[in-house]
Protein backbone atom coordinates (compact mmCIF):
# COMPACT_ATOMS: atom_id res chain seq x y z
CA UNK A 1 0.00 0.00 0.00
CA UNK A 2 1.52 3.60 -0.66
CA UNK A 3 1.42 6.02 2.05
CA UNK A 4 3.62 8.56 1.14
CA UNK A 5 1.28 11.21 -0.24
CA UNK A 6 3.94 12.68 -2.98
CA UNK A 7 3.78 9.07 -4.25
CA UNK A 8 0.16 8.93 -4.29
CA UNK A 9 -0.29 11.88 -6.32
CA UNK A 10 2.37 10.46 -8.86
CA UNK A 11 0.39 6.92 -8.61
CA UNK A 12 -2.75 8.70 -9.11
CA UNK A 13 -1.67 10.63 -12.17
CA UNK A 14 0.19 7.98 -13.93
CA UNK A 15 -2.96 5.58 -13.84
CA UNK A 16 -5.21 8.37 -14.75
CA UNK A 17 -3.04 9.24 -18.09
CA UNK A 18 -2.89 5.14 -18.37
CA UNK A 19 -6.76 5.19 -19.09
CA UNK A 20 -6.87 8.34 -20.92
CA UNK A 21 -4.25 6.86 -23.46
CA UNK A 22 -6.51 3.59 -23.60
CA UNK A 23 -9.47 5.81 -23.98
CA UNK A 24 -7.50 7.35 -26.74
CA UNK A 25 -7.20 3.91 -28.22
CA UNK A 26 -3.56 3.58 -27.22
CA UNK A 27 -2.54 -0.07 -27.21
CA UNK A 28 -1.05 -1.52 -24.35
CA UNK A 29 2.46 -1.80 -25.34
CA UNK A 30 2.26 1.65 -25.78
CA UNK A 31 0.83 2.49 -22.46
CA UNK A 32 3.30 0.63 -20.98
CA UNK A 33 6.37 2.59 -22.34
CA UNK A 34 4.73 5.48 -21.17
CA UNK A 35 4.34 3.98 -17.46
CA UNK A 36 8.24 3.21 -17.81
CA UNK A 37 8.85 6.65 -19.19
CA UNK A 38 7.28 8.61 -16.49
CA UNK A 39 8.79 6.20 -13.59
CA UNK A 40 12.69 6.30 -15.56
CA UNK A 41 11.40 10.21 -15.27
CA UNK A 42 10.30 9.91 -11.32
CA UNK A 43 13.84 8.29 -10.85
CA UNK A 44 16.17 10.92 -12.39
CA UNK A 45 14.52 13.75 -10.71
CA UNK A 46 15.35 12.13 -7.09
CA UNK A 47 12.14 13.98 -5.70
CA UNK A 48 11.03 10.67 -4.49
CA UNK A 49 12.58 8.19 -2.19
CA UNK A 50 13.96 5.01 -4.25
CA UNK A 51 11.66 2.26 -2.35
CA UNK A 52 8.63 4.66 -3.06
CA UNK A 53 9.37 4.81 -6.92
CA UNK A 54 9.42 0.89 -6.64
CA UNK A 55 6.57 0.56 -4.56
CA UNK A 56 4.88 2.76 -7.55
CA UNK A 57 6.10 1.18 -9.96
CA UNK A 58 4.40 -2.64 -8.75
CA UNK A 59 1.54 -1.22 -8.16
CA UNK A 60 1.05 0.81 -11.17
CA UNK A 61 1.93 -2.35 -13.14
CA UNK A 62 -0.71 -4.48 -11.01
CA UNK A 63 -2.94 -1.45 -12.04
CA UNK A 64 -2.08 -2.10 -16.15
CA UNK A 65 -2.38 -5.94 -15.70
CA UNK A 66 -6.45 -5.36 -14.28
CA UNK A 67 -8.25 -5.74 -17.21
CA UNK A 68 -11.06 -4.22 -15.16
CA UNK A 69 -9.14 -1.03 -14.92
CA UNK A 70 -9.91 -0.36 -18.84
CA UNK A 71 -13.32 -1.34 -19.32
CA UNK A 72 -15.21 1.12 -21.73
CA UNK A 73 -17.79 2.37 -19.39
CA UNK A 74 -21.21 2.38 -20.50
CA UNK A 75 -23.92 5.02 -19.11
CA UNK A 76 -26.61 4.65 -17.42
CA UNK A 77 -29.73 5.30 -18.59
CA UNK A 78 -32.37 6.28 -16.96
CA UNK A 79 -35.42 4.32 -17.23
CA UNK A 80 -39.10 5.64 -16.91
CA UNK A 81 -41.24 3.28 -15.03
CA UNK A 82 -45.28 3.42 -14.96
Amino acid sequence: MLQDSQTIRHYQKLTDSMVDLWERRYSFEEIRLFMNGYISCLRHTNNIEPYHIHRLEEKALKFLRDPSNFELSSPQTKRDFY
